[in-house]
């Protein structure tokens, strides 16, 4: 029983740290210093979506 439970608990942490990948959204973290540099790694195949992230960002710093 205790070793079935514990593969249910294996499986279910992988799956919810698989699904925690993406692409980060603009915020007022992902757009300041260290969060900015690792936000901008995400986009290294996507120069679109890294331009409209920059973007995003630049405007969230004009509404402050």
């Amino acid at each position: 029983m205790n070793f079935k439970f514990s593969i249910v608990c294996i499986i279910g942490l992988s799956i919810a740290l698989i699904g925690c990948g993406g692409v980060p959204e603009a915020s007022s973290e992902n757009c300041s210093g260290r969060g900015m540099e690792s936000s901008l790694t995400a986009f290294k195949n996507d120069e679109a979506a890294r331009e409209a992230f920059i973007t995003k960002c630049d405007e969230l710093k004009k509404a402050k």
